[in-house]
């Protein structure tokens, strides 16, 4: 079967094959079958204006994040570039923020393990111990990029066994996080770890920091932010959207140079020189 994959936006992870589509079909494209694959609500109704396009080349289905389907188990390649990988569904947080206990469900579910380098798992070290293992095992194997843990890892749930694994595979980059103050003291206690197995924030250490959401302040980020490089965590600002994705004017000023590595590292590099 002719399968195409159609997404409403281009982002680092989408395919970049012959059969994978952002916006309307090019002249003479013939398929069996159209999945439009959405990942943030508010391209929904662009997947409902490409729907209308694409049903004139083949059967369409929309399905992704966005939808609140529950996920498959994960095939190399379609929905996302190769190299990307996801090992299991679900977390048991139940984060107010997050889609994803909603959608996937609290019991993790541990799928087959496929051929890849990033990890995009919801909370990998929710995992069993057998699994998280065969996650590492895979990840040495791999010869076409160095690991990378993009989908971010619980500090809270780091052991020093997936320290001493980790160093083993040698990263390019771990992500962890600061969504809430209650991640605070287990970032701490994950940075102290990592540090004294040999990782350095100026290499692979990282970590998504959530603003903007409702009732914060400037303040109280940018105090969370540089929380983050004293727990030894380059910073990288993840600007709260609720389901329509707007955002406001004053916070994506604000978040703007703390997305950004270049100028993160010209901070950090001003924060070492304060702490002197």
């Amino acid at each position: 079967m002719k399968l195409i994959r159609v997404f409403p936006r281009r982002t680092n992870a989408t395919p970049t094959d012959e059969f994978a589509f952002t916006g309307l079909p090019h002249f003479n494209v013939e398929a069996d079958e159209v999945h439009i694959s959405v990942t943030f609500t508010w391209d929904l109704p662009e997947a409902e204006r490409l729907e209308r396009e694409w049903r004139h080349v083949a059967p369409v289905k929309i399905g992704g994040p966005a939808t609140g389907q529950r996920g498959d188990d994960f095939i190399p390649g379609r929905y996302l570039k190769n190299g990307y990988v996801i090992t299991s569904r679900g977390c048991p947080n139940r984060c107010w923020f997050c889609n994803v206990w909603r959608r996937e469900g609290e019991a993790i579910r541990e799928l087959p393990i496929t051929e890849g380098w990033n990890i995009l798992d919801d909370n990998l070290l929710a995992c069993s111990d057998e699994h998280i293992n065969n996650v590492f095992s895979m990840l040495k194997n791999q010869k076409q990029g160095r690991p990378h843990f993009t989908g971010g890892l619980e500090a809270a749930r780091l052991k020093a066994w997936h320290v001493s694994k980790l160093a083993e595979l040698k990263p390019k980059e771990i992500f962890f996080a600061y969504d809430t103050p209650n991640d605070r003291e287990p970032l701490y206690e994950a940075g102290k770890l990592l540090n004294n197995a040999g990782f350095k924030m100026c290499h692979p250490l990282r970590a998504y920091v959530l603003i903007g959401y409702p009732n914060d302040t400037f303040e109280k980020a940018e105090e969370r932010l540089f929380d983050c490089m004293k727990a030894g965590f380059l910073p990288m600002a993840m600007l709260y959207r609720d389901k329509t994705g707007e955002r406001d004017p004053q916070w994506i000023s604000f978040a703007w140079p703390w997305a950004r590595p270049a100028i993160i590292n010209s901070k950090y590099n001003k924060f070492l020189e304060s702490v002197k």
